[in-house]
């Protein structure tokens, strides 16, 4: 059964495709790099209670299917 989010008078479920993509898609996301920027967006989505559905850190962009939730 599909999990709704509710708020006072509504049903809802909210679902983002999130892009970001380096400057002239440079390849800086390589290393260390990547994986800071991965901690960072699960602590960021864990405070701003935002579920990671998929995810993929690549060389030059950042691809995130998240859902939110009402607070």
């Amino acid at each position: 059964m599909k999990e709704y989010r509710r708020g006072a008078h509504t049903v809802f479920e909210i679902h983002l495709h999130l892009v970001w993509v380096t400057k002239y898609r440079r390849k800086a996301l390589m290393g260390e790099v990547g994986l800071r920027v991965r901690e960072l967006i699960r602590q960021v989505c864990q405070q701003q209670q935002v579920t990671i559905l998929k995810g993929h850190v690549s060389k030059d962009h950042v691809h995130l299917f998240v859902s939110s939730r009402h607070r």
